[in-house]
C-alpha cells in the first residue's frame, strides 16, 4: 500500500479583496509518498506557490481536503498547524532570510528555539555539517557569499529533522556553479529519506526530481516522471 505523506484531494483557494474574489487554484488533485523529490513546475500566477503554502500549512485551502501523514489539516487548529509546521516541514526559499549579524550556529539554531528537543548542539551542529559548513559556523551569515547563504537556510530548514523540505525556487539568486551545489544538496538528502518538494519555474532545476507537476491557471495539466532526470554528485556533502 502507498505510504504517502501528502494527499490533496480536490483542493481550491480564492481571495476576496475589497469584495472582488480571485480564483487560484482549482480542485487540485494529487499523492506525494515519502521519500519522492517532486517538482510543481508553471509560469509565474499558475499558483504553484500558493499551492505550497497550502501544503506547507501556511495558507489554507478554501475547498478540498487536505491530509499531511493521515491528518486532516484543513481541520486542525492554528496552534496545531504551527506545530505540525515547525516539527514536520522545513522551508527554503529564493530569498534567504537569515538573520543578518548573527552567526551560522545561531540562525540554524532558531528552529529549535520554538519546540520540544532539547539537544540543540547536536541537532545544530549535525544540520550545519550536514551542508559542509562546519568551519563556517562561527561566521557571521552578512559575511557569507550567496551559496553559503542558501546553505545556511538548507541546514535551517533540516534542524528540526522534519519529514518534508519545501524548496522555493532555492537557485533563484546564486549562479549556475552555486545552484548547481545547492541542488547536489538537495540530492543527497533526498537519497537520506527526505521528501523534497521543490517549485520552480526553470525546467532544468525540476529536472533533478524524479517527478514534475505541472501547473497552468490553478490546475494541473500534466503529472508525470522525469525522463532525463539530473543525477546530482550525491558525494557532494562528504567531499
Amino acid at each position: 500500500m502507498p505510504n504517502n505523506i501528502i494527499v490533496a484531494n480536490k483542493i481550491s483557494k480564492n481571495y476576496i479583496n475589497d469584495g472582488v474574489e480571485t480564483d487560484v487554484l482549482f480542485a487540485v488533485d494529487f499523492q506525494i509518498q515519502s521519500g519522492d523529490y517532486v517538482a510543481i513546475m508553471g509560469p509565474s500566477g499558475s499558483g504553484k506557490s500558493t499551492l505550497m503554502h497550502i501544503l506547507g500549512f501556511l495558507d489554507r485551502p478554501t475547498g478540498g481536503q487536505y491530509l499531511f501523514a493521515g491528518k486532516d489539516a484543513v481541520v486542525l487548529s492554528d496552534l496545531e498547524l504551527a506545530e505540525l509546521r515547525n516539527s514536520q516541514v522545513g522551508f527554503v526559499f529564493q530569498q534567504f532570510n537569515l538573520l543578518p549579524k548573527t552567526t551560522v550556529y545561531e540562525n540554524v539554531r532558531l528552529p529549535l528555539l520554538y519546540g520540544k528537543k532539547k539537544n540543540h548542539d547536536e541537532l545544530t551542529m549535525a544540520a550545519i555539517k550536514a551542508v559542509g559548513l562546519e568551519h563556517r559556523a562561527q561566521f557571521l551569515s552578512n559575511h557569507l557569499s550567496g551559496g553559503e547563504k542558501q546553505r545556511v537556510a538548507i541546514a535551517r530548514a533540516i534542524v528540526n529533522q522534519p519529514q518534508v523540505i519545501f524548496a522555493d525556487e532555492p537557485t533563484g539568486n546564486l549562479d549556475s556553479k552555486n545552484g548547481a551545489q545547492i541542488m547536489n544538496i538537495f540530492e543527497d538528502l533526498n537519497k537520506a529519506g527526505k521528501t523534497i518538494i521543490l517549485v520552480t519555474h526553470e525546467q532544468d532545476t525540476a529536472n533533478h526530481a524524479q517527478r514534475i507537476i505541472t501547473l497552468r491557471d490553478g490546475q494541473i495539466i500534466s503529472d508525470s516522471k522525469v525522463q532525463n532526470r539530473v543525477d546530482g554528485k550525491s558525494d557532494f556533502l562528504r567531499k
